[in-house]
């Protein structure tokens, strides 16, 4: 990955730099690998995540129609 800075706007290139991981997740994996979560416990997380994105699903498609 590599971020230009111009002007001397290191401020203006960490922005941008944060950006660019958030869109491509490191900052996801980072906070995943922080500490050791057991199988089990990875699978509650992900099926916890999963029905959050489907209630969002369901209320957006509700306010649309």
């Amino acid at each position: 990955m590599k971020i230009e800075v111009r002007n001397n706007n290191v401020e203006k290139a960490m922005r941008v730099l944060k950006k660019k991981m958030k869109r491509e997740g490191i900052f996801q994996t980072m906070k995943a690998k922080e500490f050791y979560l057991k199988p089990s416990a990875r699978r509650r997380e992900e099926q916890k995540k999963n029905r959050a994105n489907m209630r969002r699903t369901i209320r957006l498609r509700e306010n649309n129609l």
